[in-house]
């Protein structure tokens, strides 16, 4: 069965130096070493999973003030293995106002990608925030998906005052506004919402311009309800993401199996839903 990640972090170095002083919160968060890999380790466990991989771009530098893991660098990483990587997120700050939006412009426009991944809580701003309505008018009219966040995180997680950031920023109520106010968008929510879990389902289940991908949870600790619903009634709404490198592929995929979904479900999740909304 074909594997589409749709959340794969290049997992380098030039990535963990975007996260800054998150790296340590995030190594006790997961419980392993966070450390950086070689590109050829990176694919390998794409190619040894299986996985037909999509990066995504990290920029953090207004709120940390590292230097961001780029678009051109993403773009790079996935020019150099069409075959195994085959399409990236780009990430701005929305905070750069204008220069965000060029940026935007040209991650869809020059480089190609598919959409925009967005944090709402590190990068310290809400999606439906009016302020931040010009780039999502950019975004909708260019004809960018989007993917953004939603639920607590790993980054910051136990540190004093969470470093500033707040998970309301990551509410699913967010979401539905801007869904309501650009129906022509694609907006992939990324993360299962805990513990927003039923209010980020009747999102999903509400806006028709709405789908959801499992990153970032291991499948066995899914909510009941969602596992349910799952393979029902949102079954052609979920696509696969794993938020490589935070957990092994072997691991997700195997938990993935033991769900007990049939086969057409698994294959919507695993590949037919993103190919219909996302055209990979």
């Amino acid at each position: 069965m074909r594997i589409i990640d749709l959340h794969c972090y290049p997992g380098t170095s030039e990535w963990i130096t975007a996260q800054g002083p998150y790296v340590d919160a995030l190594a006790k968060y997961w419980n392993k070493t966070w450390a950086a890999k070689p590109e050829t380790d990176v694919l390998d466990e794409f190619a040894g999973a299986g996985v037909e991989a999509v990066l995504v771009a990290l920029d953090l530098e207004t709120t940390i003030a590292t230097p961001p893991c780029t678009n051109e660098y993403v773009h790079a990483m996935w020019k150099r293995h069409p075959k195994r990587i085959i399409q990236a997120w780009g990430a701005v700050e929305p905070a750069k106002g204008e220069i965000a939006i060029r940026q935007a412009r040209k991650a869809i426009k020059e480089l190609g990608f598919i959409g925009l991944h967005f944090h709402p809580i590190m990068q310290h701003f809400a999606v439906n925030d009016p302020r931040y309505y010009p780039l999502f008018e950019e975004l909708s009219a260019i004809g960018a998906a989007v993917m953004i966040d939603v639920g607590t995180t790993g980054m910051g997680a136990g540190m004093p005052g969470g470093m500033g950031a707040r998970i309301r920023h990551a509410h699913p109520s967010a979401i539905d506004d801007l869904a309501a106010d650009f129906p022509k968008l694609k907006i992939i929510m990324a993360h299962p919402g805990w513990p927003w879990v039923d209010e980020t389902t009747a999102v999903a289940l509400h806006k028709g311009n709405v789908f959801w991908e499992m990153s970032g949870w291991a499948p066995k600790y899914f909510p009941g309800n969602l596992k349910i619903d799952m393979r029902a009634r949102l079954q052609d709404k979920i696509m696969f993401g794993s938020d490589y490198p935070s957990m092994p592929y072997e691991r997700i995929l195997r938990e993935w199996g033991e769900l007990g979904y049939k086969d057409e479900v698994m294959e919507k999740i695993m590949h037919k839903n993103a190919e219909r909304v996302l055209g990979l």
